[in-house]
């Protein structure tokens, strides 16, 4: 995959490390809202094996707050600034085309946009540019979309939605090489809808005709299983179900714990490899 700097190998899953420069996302808002506290996270995520870092300066949890594009600017760019040299591909969590144009040059790998470049001047400013793209399905907006999320065929309906978007950035001239497709898991889908997304991955990444990024890691959906109310307690629950999403299909995985994550790989990657020894 083309990523900005970067050439992505996407034969094995990828592990990208989450880095919410927020007060309010629905796991850990408020404890990296300062540069000096994202950069120090930033650095444990690499240390741990994050294979690329995703930085959000806007909670799109269900019923988040409004944040204005200066805010998020003012969040995440001095972040921006200071990792990169971290060696990883830095992919920046954000649906709005002036925040996107203001990262691209500060110096940004992937854009991760829940809104799959709706935002008007999206789709020309990523031409314009190198940087991969994550296209993520969604339904209305994070203060509104899960108060009655419905569907005639969840995964006919969002499958069709990723392949409408893929196809009009290859009409605009994006590369499919820069595309990712991303479910959107939990966002305007109840846990029978989530369920049915993860069962049909490879489906989707068939009709897309490109890589899936997915992400559900801690989320409501986890707690509505396992009965686990505090979504920083969700861990066996997350790499249970980001191990299925790689047996599945997902490409990049994208997480809160990287270090669990990347050694439940290993371990899957051992059992499914013929030659592995062990002495």
């Amino acid at each position: 995959m083309r990523c900005g700097r970067f050439r992505l190998d996407l034969s094995r899953p990828l592990v990208m490390g989450i880095l919410n420069v927020t007060p309010d996302s629905f796991s850990d808002g408020g404890r990296f809202d300062k540069v000096d506290q994202a950069l120090a996270h930033a650095r444990q995520l690499l240390a741990e094996g994050a294979d690329l870092l995703d930085i959000g300066g806007e909670s799109t949890r269900p019923n988040a707050d409004y944040v204005s594009p200066e805010e998020e600017m003012a969040r995440v760019l001095p972040v921006l600034e200071r990792l990169q040299d971290c060696g990883v591909p830095l992919s920046l969590d954000t649906r709005r085309t002036e925040v996107m144009r203001a990262a691209l040059r500060v110096g940004v790998d992937l854009i991760n946009d829940v809104s799959a470049l709706e935002d008007e001047g999206a789709l020309p400013l990523m031409r314009s540019c190198d940087a991969g793209i994550c296209l993520m399905h969604k339904q209305g907006n994070p203060d509104t979309m899960q108060h009655a999320p419905h569907y005639q065929s969840v995964v006919e309906e969002v499958s069709a939605y990723l392949a409408r978007r893929v196809a009009l950035c290859l009409e605009a001239g994006i590369a499919r090489e820069r595309l990712l497709v991303d479910p959107g898991f939990g966002f305007a889908k109840t846990l029978e809808h989530n369920l049915q997304l993860l069962r049909a991955l490879p489906q989707l990444e068939a009709q897309a005709g490109v890589p899936l990024l997915v992400g559900m890691s801690r989320k409501t959906m986890l707690g509505a299983i396992t009965g686990e109310a505090i979504a920083a307690e969700r861990l066996g629950a997350s790499v249970a179900v980001a191990m299925e999403a790689a047996r599945r299909g997902a490409r990049i995985i994208r997480v809160h714990d990287v270090k669990a994550t990347r050694q439940a790989l290993q371990v899957l990657e051992a059992i499914d490899s013929p030659w592995t020894t062990i002495d």
